[in-house]
C-alpha cells in the first residue's frame, strides 16, 4: 500500500514538471534570469519572498545566491524578506500580517533591484503588497505561481506559473526553476557550465 502510495506520488510530481516543460516556460525562466543578472550587474540586488514553503524556497535561492551553488564565484547580492523575525512580527503586531514584506520593500528596495514574489495560489495578500510596493518603487517584479497564477498574474513583470492545484507539486516545480534560475545566473555572469 504504501509503496503504491510512494509511485503514485513520484508519477504525478513527474507529470507535473511534464506538463510545465514547454518552450514558453523556458524563455520566462530565462528572461527571469537575464532581468536579476542586468540588476546585478547595475549594482541592484535581488529581494525575494513568499510564505511557509515559498517561505523556505525564498531562503534557499539566497542562500544558493550570497554563497554558491554550483560553481566558486564571488557572493551575489540576494536577500530573503523572510528571516527577520523581529521585523516580521512587530510589522505584523503594529499593523498587520498583511504589510510583513510590503514594508521591508519600501525601506530597502530601490529601483533597479528585483523582487522574486512566490505564491503557490497567486493570492496571498502580503506576496501581492509587496508587489504593488514594488511596483511602485520601479523594481522588476518575478512571481512563481500555481494554478491560474492568482492576482499575481497581473501584477509582475515576468510570471513563471505551474498549472496545477497541488500545493506539494507547485513547490517541487518552484524549487526546480529556482536551480535553473540559480545555475543560468552563474552562466550569464561567470560563463561557466555548472
Amino acid at each position: 500500500m504504501e509503496k503504491e502510495l510512494v509511485l503514485k506520488t513520484l508519477k504525478e510530481s513527474i507529470r507535473v514538471k511534464e506538463r510545465f516543460l514547454t518552450k514558453k516556460n523556458a524563455a520566462l525562466i530565462t528572461e527571469a534570469a537575464v532581468t536579476i543578472v542586468e540588476s546585478f550587474k547595475a549594482g541592484g540586488k535581488l529581494m525575494l519572498l513568499g510564505n511557509g514553503g515559498s517561505a523556505a524556497d525564498a531562503q534557499h535561492m539566497a542562500a544558493e545566491l550570497v554563497n554558491r551553488f554550483e560553481i566558486e564565484r564571488p557572493p551575489l547580492p540576494a536577500v530573503a524578506l523572510t528571516t527577520d523575525s523581529s521585523v516580521l512580527t512587530s510589522i505584523g503586531n503594529d499593523y498587520d500580517y498583511g504589510q510583513i514584506f510590503s514594508k521591508q520593500v519600501k525601506a530597502i528596495g530601490v529601483g533597479g533591484d528585483v523582487l522574486l514574489a512566490i505564491s503557490t495560489s497567486g493570492n496571498s495578500t502580503n506576496v501581492v503588497k509587496a508587489v504593488e510596493a514594488a511596483s511602485k518603487l520601479g523594481l522588476k517584479v518575478i512571481g512563481l505561481s500555481g494554478g491560474d497564477g492568482g492576482k499575481l498574474a497581473k501584477k509582475t513583470d515576468i510570471l513563471i506559473n505551474v498549472n496545477a492545484t497541488s500545493t506539494a507539486r507547485i513547490q517541487e516545480v518552484h524549487i526546480t526553476v529556482i536551480h535553473i534560475l540559480c545555475q543560468l545566473i552563474d552562466h550569464i555572469l561567470f560563463q561557466k557550465v555548472s
